[in-house]
């Protein structure tokens, strides 16, 4: 092995440890992968840059500026409550949802997708009296199933047919993976419908309050006169930090005080908290504060006070991924109280929110005045799961927008114009027309994803120049060739899915497309199968919630635990990877 393939194996290893862990943001690790390439010069500054300026990432940009018009303009909005007008019973309600969220997948990217139906998916689901984890798990696998039927998919699908026109093959047609794609929809779906009763949690829905564990203990205390800490305001006085209080509001004349660290305490004050009870005695004594009339946390009880309770995902690839709590807290100042956290599916409160690190797909509770919960939800790094929208859309816009997303798959579906152009015409039309203002055309656009991708796509090159994808391949082949290529087929595959699992779809993408070009020109084979099940792989994720995005959101919001999803994901895997390795052959002969 050369010095060059060695140096290029440890920066894989360590950039898959990385990802596993999760100890730095992917988009960071994948930065940290592309300097060391250059830097070592295993490819050159030219070769390093070139993801940046390839066709899959300037596409996967322009998807998400498309998403974002199709969701401003309350196009998605519209369909997404379809399925709650149109299903009574729970299987109808279930199978309604699916087929809908998975055509819409199919199109746009499906993490846009799934942050539309979250709360409308919730709402439906109390409506109908049906416990939530019945229905986000399979709202997750829905969005991925209509992920692998069209070329755009998922970002994954453009990137391997990216990869396959770098190494001088054939890009993938719009339409080309539904072959395939579209029975695994349609066997998804039956799948989750006929054993879903079975296979997924039955977790009781519970008041916000309640599934964070905090209803019993959120009380109201009133200053008394001459209490020390008249005069002083919340940070000054350091008030209950020391007995693990969390204080959520301050109360003057029954009118709440949202500057409540900056404004002097005035005797008659009421300050709100969330503690166990029995800590509150030393507090009193030292103090001088009275407990008022027992408050619980309810919805009802927080509306009475002109206060609305609600729930919020960090979303995907949010900057605030491995910042703590602190941050979002300064950032919801003026406009909402940090209640508690869900973290890695444990509630957290009071002073213990100090020492969290947030981490995608956490969910935090926010006690927010109604006149500003259509700031919290403007924000890019949260997920509202259970407030609406008071935006009016325009239906003129709404079928803008619509024919936009139209043109664009059409031209692209009929090889008139590369999809780069025609997605980055679309993205520009949809600002042009007044679907998107200019700003939010750029705030929609993921750029950890785009990131990671510009940063990833020269590790394939590295792979490739530098013989470590054809010294795979020769293993691949003189373990398994013997058997056939359907074995090498179906190896590839289970690769793919079992890293697909742990980290980075793209990233997985990126390390076993080029060995799956080798192996199959070690054979003299097509490349394409090797690919389409690579492509396959790394676009369904279902055994675990953090192997893909709309698992990671849906965990939290569902009350999952990570036994829920291997229970019926690794079945499901196991019914993709059948059919898969029984069709793909059939298409793409090899």
């Amino acid at each position: 092995m050369s010095i060059e393939a060695l140096q290029i194996l440890i920066i894989v290893v360590l950039a898959v440890i990385l990802f596993v862990t999760e100890k730095l943001p992917v988009d960071v690790v994948g930065l940290g992968v592309l300097a060391a390439l250059v830097i070592l010069q295993l490819v050159t500054p030219a070769e390093g840059l070139s993801g940046f300026s390839s066709t899959a990432t300037v596409t996967v940009a322009a998807m998400f500026v498309l998403s974002e018009g199709l969701r401003e303009t309350g196009v998605l909005d519209r369909l997404a409550r379809l399925f709650v007008r149109a299903a009574h019973w729970p299987w109808l309600l279930t199978l309604a949802m699916m087929l809908i969220i998975g055509a819409i997948s199919a199109f746009i990217n499906n993490t846009a997708a799934v942050a539309i139906f979250l709360p409308l998916v919730l709402a439906a689901a109390r409506m109908r009296k049906i416990a939530p984890s019945k229905l986000l798990i399979p709202l997750s696998y829905a969005a991925q199933f209509g992920g692998v039927c069209t070329l755009i998919g998922t970002s994954t699908n453009i990137l391997v047919s990216n990869i396959a026109e770098q190494q001088g093959l054939r890009a993938f047609s719009m339409f080309e993976l539904g072959q395939v794609g579209l029975p695994l929809f349609a066997a998804g779906v039956i799948f989750l419908t006929l054993f879903g009763r079975w296979l997924l949690p039955n977790h009781p829905d519970r008041s916000l309050p309640d599934s964070y564990g905090i209803g019993d203990y959120v009380t109201d205390l009133r200053v008394r006169a001459g209490s020390s800490l008249i005069g002083k305001n919340l940070r000054e006085s350091r008030f209950g930090e020391d007995e693990g209080l969390q204080v959520l509001e301050l109360l003057r004349d029954e009118h709440r005080l949202w500057s409540r660290r900056v404004d002097a305490i005035r005797a008659g004050d009421v300050i709100r908290v969330a503690a166990p009870l029995d800590k509150l005695q030393a507090l009193r004594s030292r103090t001088g504060i009275e407990i008022d009339a027992e408050f619980l946390a309810t919805d009802a009880s927080v509306s009475s006070h002109g206060g609305q309770l609600i729930e919020v995902l960090i979303a995907p690839h949010s900057r605030l991924h491995g910042n703590r709590l602190g941050v979002l807290a300064d950032e919801l100042a003026q406009h909402a109280r940090i209640v508690a956290v869900r973290h890695r599916g444990q509630s957290v409160q009071g002073s213990a929110l100090d020492d969290i690190l947030l981490a995608s797909g956490d969910a935090v509770l926010l006690l927010v005045p109604a006149d500003q919960v259509e700031h919290v939800r403007a924000m890019k790094d949260l997920v509202l799961l259970n407030a609406q929208s008071a935006q009016k859309k325009t239906r003129l816009l709404a079928f803008v927008a619509l024919s936009i997303m139209v043109a664009v798959v059409v031209l692209a579906s009929i090889n008139l114009i590369p999809i780069a152009i025609t997605a980055v015409t679309g993205a520009t039309l949809m600002v042009a027309t007044g679907c998107l203002r200019r700003e939010q055309a750029y705030r929609a656009i993921e750029w950890p994803v785009i990131v990671l991708l510009g940063s990833l796509i020269p590790l394939g090159v590295a792979l490739q120049k530098h013989g470590i994808a054809t010294g795979a391949a020769e293993h691949a082949v003189a373990l398994l060739g013997g058997y056939g290529p359907i074995a090498l087929l179906a190896a590839i595959y289970l690769a793919t899915a079992l890293l697909t699992e742990i980290m980075s779809n793209n990233a997985t993408a990126v390390l076993l497309a080029p060995v799956a070009i080798s192996t199959a020109h070690s054979l003299g084979l097509d490349p394409i199968p090797f690919l389409i099940a690579v492509t396959i792989a790394a676009s369904t994720s279902f055994a675990t919630p953090v192997g893909y995005q709309t698992n990671t959101m849906v965990f939290a919001a569902g009350g999952y635990r990570f036994r829920d999803f291997m229970r019926i994901g690794i079945p499901l895997n196991v019914v993709f990877f059948a059919i898969s390795i029984w069709l793909i052959p059939k298409f793409w002969p090899f």
